[in-house]
C-alpha cells in the first residue's frame, strides 16, 4: 500500500482559536483530512492546534513535531501521532523531511524559519522533490518578493493563494501529480 501524502503546515502558536487565523487553519485542516492526506505540524497551540482539530474532527490522521527544548507538556489534543525531537533544528528538519507539500500561514519567527529553511532547499535542490510552497494570504508576500529578487528561480516554487479551497486546488494538482509518477 502506498503511503498517504503529508502536508506540512506551518504556523504561529500565538492566535486564539476564536481568531480568523485559526478558522482558516481549521478549515485547511478539515481539508486536507477529507483528501485522505495526512496532516503534519509543530503540534502545539494557536494555527497548529486549529489545523490538527479540523484534521481529526474530519476523520483524518495528524502528525505533531515536538520539541523538548521548549519544555512544553506535550502535544496538543487533536495530534495523534507525536514526534518528539531534541531541539529546534532536529524538529525543524523532521517537519521538512516528512511533507510532500508545504502550506504557509502567517506566524513569527518559528514560522519564518520554516519557509526560509523550506525555500533554500528547493532553491539548492537538496529536497528529494519538487514540492510546493503555498501561501495563504498576502502574510508572507513581502518577504518572497525580497528573497525571489535574489533569487528568482525560487518564484516557480511558490504560490499565493487566498482561502483553504485554493491551497486545496493546487496541492491535488501537486500530490495526484507525485502519485501518477
Amino acid at each position: 500500500m502506498a503511503q498517504r501524502p503529508i502536508v506540512a503546515v506551518f504556523g504561529s502558536s500565538q492566535p486564539s482559536p476564536e481568531s480568523q487565523e485559526c478558522q482558516l487553519a481549521y478549515e485547511l485542516g478539515r481539508a486536507i483530512a477529507q483528501s485522505g492526506w495526512v496532516l503534519c505540524n509543530g503540534g502545539y497551540g494557536g494555527t497548529m492546534e486549529a489545523a490538527a482539530r479540523g484534521a481529526v474532527e474530519a476523520g483524518g490522521h495528524t502528525i505533531g513535531v515536538t520539541c523538548r527544548a521548549f519544555n512544553r507538556v506535550g502535544p496538543n489534543p487533536y495530534i495523534r501521532q507525536e514526534v518528539p525531537t531534541f531541539d529546534l533544528l532536529s524538529r525543524l528538519n523532521t517537519l521538512i523531511r516528512l511533507g510532500h507539500a508545504y502550506v504557509v500561514l502567517p506566524g513569527g519567527t518559528g514560522t519564518l524559519l520554516e519557509l526560509a529553511c523550506v525555500c533554500e532547499l528547493l532553491n539548492k535542490g537538496l529536497l528529494r522533490r519538487k514540492a510546493p510552497v503555498i501561501l495563504l494570504g498576502e502574510y508572507w508576500r513581502p518577504v518572497a518578493n525580497v528573497v525571489c529578487v535574489e533569487q528568482p528561480d525560487l518564484a516557480e516554487f511558490l504560490a499565493f493563494v487566498e482561502s483553504p479551497s485554493e491551497a486545496m486546488e493546487l496541492l491535488r494538482r501537486h500530490l495526484s501529480r507525485d502519485a501518477e509518477a
